[in-house]
């Protein structure tokens, strides 16, 4: 049978978190031929670039090479009726994976997986079968969790988790730690325990100082050599081919040439802002914007590319002194975390985030800022959407995050930062920094953390000065680090305040929700609870973009649980 003629019982179209479990455990079944297409590079056992191992990620997420480059979006909220006069909200690079293993081949290797009030959420709003105890043994498949063994952790799964404890963290983590302690928040052991509010060591996909991917992981040699398992990458999936209402394959293109594969089913695995483009592309989604780019409906549904999530973050940075910087033992610079609860009328506890971080960079002035990032945990900022610029497969999307578009967000990251700016107040932060100030992550610190030499060269320079006499770190501080907002106006001033937070919140590459899944009767969900798209055959969303709400966590361990939660129904049903 020539490749032409083939026909693939799956072809998942990306090979992130989501489609890496899906190859692995499909084709675990002997009797399915499965085909998963990439568009970015391989990682195969021996020829795992070093940037992608390293336990620390400030390398693999600046690189170009693992990055979808021309992506650009909008974090502010952009008001839908707004003359074209009017302030638009300035365009922001959005680091999305474009590399076998997706977002956990350039991540921060955080391993938690939100409340359990978050999965009751999901079945309030029509996820039926995704509560808490339905997905606990899901995320125990996942991992094998290399410090505790008890009903919340898993011993058998392919992704190494650990942590790296008190003893072994920088002074700047400890005096945090401190600090937090002094507040009144407990120690809890095991942030993936029995949740609560307190500081904790993080929880890490990480094993003997190496990054442990969902490519390294669920694409091992052993898996790689199964006969009815293909894999393709540098292949990008230029659109799903229809036959009527069902989808029989895609088009993609293979080293410069376009090529057509069939399949009984296909699955679009290609995260929360790819997947609902591929979708509308193909003639899914709301009728009237297909109609406006040419493209034939072929479901009218509404809610593709709509209610786009992300956790919003401001942070609070500060100049490291040389013996609260990242020690010998490890080269993980976010060591410790603090969960706390607003108190805010209609949010679970937990809905708080900090994560401390020894470095902020990985060039010499990266490894002399420390910061504190602050995230609404829990947003109920919901208004985001991901929209077609083109019908055009060559052409990125219009992403709008509206990141406080809910002023209760905006609300709890201006209390957040004063919170932060006040545990600086304790002695041992005292003793680890100084100069904190409000951090930003522009485009200008995006530049500036481009792997390259001359910006090896530019901070080496400016490394060796900062830590010169103190007056002279004050001045190059205020010229060149300090933008536009000092510390001490935002914690008096609420209009500044509120305009720092506006302009500096960004997402912390969470996006999800753009495909939820939900009930029958809701015309805003996109699948039902197996990932099966609506009103169409022979096709499954199955990554972040099924989430009805986007949890308190990170989010790759929520999409590696829902893509083994729903392989195996998969699996079971076939």
């Amino acid at each position: 049978m020539s490749e032409r003629d083939k026909v693939y019982d799956y072809i998942i179209v990306g090979g992130g978190s989501a489609g890496s479990v899906l190859a692995n455990r499909l084709s675990a079944r002997s009797a399915n031929d499965v085909l998963l297409l990439e568009a970015g590079q391989d990682t195969p056992h021996g020829k795992i670039p070093p940037e992608i191992l390293d336990s620390d990620p400030s390398y693999a997420y600046a690189d170009k090479r693992f990055l979808w480059t021309d992506l650009k979006v909008t974090t502010e909220v952009v008001s839908p009726n707004a003359p074209p006069s009017e302030y638009r909200p300035p365009l922001r690079r959005y680091e999305q994976a474009r590399i076998l293993g997706g977002g956990s081949s350039i991540n921060g290797q955080m391993a938690n997986r939100g409340a359990p009030t978050d999965f009751a959420e999901w079945e309030a709003r029509g996820a039926r079968g995704w509560g808490w105890d339905d997905v606990l043994p899901y995320f125990k498949k996942v991992e094998r969790d290399m410090d505790f063994d008890d009903e919340f952790h898993g011993q058998q799964g392919r992704i190494p988790v650990r942590r790296i404890f008190p003893d072994l963290w920088t002074d700047y983590a400890k005096a945090a730690g401190e600090a937090f302690a002094a507040a009144g928040y407990d120690y809890v052991e095991d942030q993936n325990g029995a949740f609560r509010d307190g500081w904790f060591p993080v929880t890490i996909s990480n094993a003997y100082e190496r990054r442990v991917s969902a490519a390294i992981g669920y694409l091992d040699p052993g898996t790689r050599r199964r006969k009815n398992l293909a894999i393709s990458t540098d292949t990008q999936v230029q659109r799903l081919v229809f036959e009527g209402r069902k989808c029989v394959g895609v088009e993609a293109r293979v080293a410069g040439q376009s090529k057509r594969f069939r399949a009984n089913e296909v699955i679009v695995s290609c995260g929360a802002i790819h997947s609902p483009a591929q979708l509308m592309r193909a003639g899914i989604g709301p009728a009237l914007e297909l109609k406006n780019h040419g493209i034939d409906v072929v479901a009218n549904l509404p809610g593709v590319g709509q209610r786009l999530m992300d956790h919003p973050s401001i942070a609070l940075g500060s100049f490291l002194r040389p013996h609260a910087r990242m020690n010998e033992f490890t080269r993980r610079y976010i060591q410790v975390g603090l969960r706390y609860s607003s108190g805010i009328d209609g949010a679970a506890p937990g809905d708080m985030f900090v994560a401390v971080a020894a470095k902020t960079g990985w060039h010499a002035v990266g490894r002399q800022i420390g910061s504190m990032i602050i995230f609404v945990n829990r947003t109920f900022s919901e208004t985001g959407q991901v929209k077609l610029a083109s019908a055009d497969w060559r052409e990125e999307p219009v992403v709008e995050f509206n990141l406080l578009s809910d002023r209760r967000d905006l609300e709890r990251l201006m209390h957040g930062f004063r919170h932060m700016a006040g545990m600086y107040e304790h002695p041992a932060l005292a003793a680890a920094t100084t100069l904190p100030f409000p951090a930003a992550w522009g485009d200008k610190v995006r530049q500036v953390g481009e792997v390259n030499l001359k910006n090896k060269v530019l901070t080496g320079v400016m490394a060796r000065l900062l830590d010169g006499p103190a007056g002279l770190r004050d001045y190059l501080f205020d010229k060149f680090i300090i933008d536009g907002y000092r510390f001490d106006q935002l914690l008096v001033d609420d209009e500044a305040l509120e305009s720092f937070t506006r302009s500096a919140a960004v997402g912390v590459w969470h996006a999800s929700c753009t495909c939820r899944m939900g009930a029958d009767d809701d015309p805003m969900a996109v699948t039902d609870t197996a990932g099966r798209v609506r009103g169409v055959e022979g096709l499954r969303v199955v990554d972040a973009s099924l989430f009805p709400i986007v949890p308190c966590a990170n989010t790759n361990f929520p999409t590696l649980m829902v893509a083994e939660k729903i392989a195996d129904g998969m699996v079971s049903a076939g």
